[in-house]
């Protein structure tokens, strides 16, 4: 009997409740609609908030409260994970009032949406890379912030996952067995990113692909790309001698000198000659 008793009621409080906001959400009184909306956002009720911002954003422009209004509506969509729209408020919010209190966290949070949009490495990421301009102008722009070494700290995340997403999409060429533009792929990879994690993977790749490339070749490109192969093997060792692919890179080099030594046997020249 309690429970009903209690179930009842609270449905009776939300019913005056919606009630009530959709009566503010009617009202020509702006005033209210302001006091309202950061009410509704100081309880965390973000959706009614944003709702609310959303409509006195345009009529409060140009006043007194135009910044605070456009910061709390920035930030209604955040606290609802949206990062997409937050970050477009934000951004235009950067635009508009550079010299509000409330830019510094702003521009935090311009970069944070992006951040948040970042997707795994294996798709597009112009998101990431805007996340990592965004932080870098932050930290520029706020040296002196407390948000400066969570910051790097990201730059240095993303940064990781640009890596992992040129190392991948370099090795597809490899899967694919176009071998040639492996090569291109892999050694703009390493240009990009010498200090990559993969630096190994990448380098034995090249190797591989330099190798195979050969192989596969018509015979008289054979002589040139084996010799290149044996440069590449010549880098690989030198740089990772005890590497776990040391033995799949010395049956390359061995199966190349021999196919080397035969071809040069055949084109030298007799004696006298």
């Amino acid at each position: 009997m309690r429970k009903n008793y209690l179930f009842t009621l609270l449905l009776a409080l939300l019913v005056i409740s919606c009630s009530r906001y959709e009566k503010i959400l009617k009202s020509s009184d702006y005033n209210l609609k302001y006091r309202k909306a950061f009410e509704y956002y100081n309880k965390g009720e973000y959706v009614r908030a944003s709702t609310l911002f959303d409509q006195i954003s345009a009529v409060f422009r140009g006043s007194n409260k135009a910044d605070s209004v456009y910061y709390h509506q920035a930030m209604s969509y955040f606290h609802q994970n949206d990062f997409i729209l937050a970050g477009h408020y934000f951004d235009n919010f950067v635009k508009t009032y550079g010299n509000s209190k409330f830019a510094e966290d702003a521009t935090y949070y311009k970069a944070y949406c992006h951040y948040r949009n970042s997707p795994r490495p294996s798709l597009d990421q112009t998101n990431t890379v805007q996340a990592i301009q965004a932080f870098q102008l932050f930290v520029i722009k706020y040296p002196n912030s407390a948000r400066k070494d969570e910051c790097n700290n990201i730059i240095t995340e993303l940064r990781e996952k640009l890596v992992e997403k040129s190392f991948m999409s370099a090795r597809l060429y490899f899967d694919l067995e176009d071998y040639k533009a492996s090569l291109v792929a892999l050694n703009t990879s390493l240009n990009e990113y010498p200090d990559s994690k993969f630096r190994e993977d990448i380098m034995f790749l090249i190797l591989k692909s330099s190798y195979l490339l050969a192989f596969y070749s018509v015979d008289k490109k054979k002589k040139e790309r084996y010799q290149a192969s044996l440069d590449e093997y010549y880098s690989f060792i030198a740089e990772f001698p005890e590497s776990e692919y040391r033995k799949e890179a010395d049956r390359m080099y061995e199966n190349t000198s021999k196919i080397l030594r035969i071809d040069n046997d055949i084109n030298k020249p007799e004696d006298g000659l």
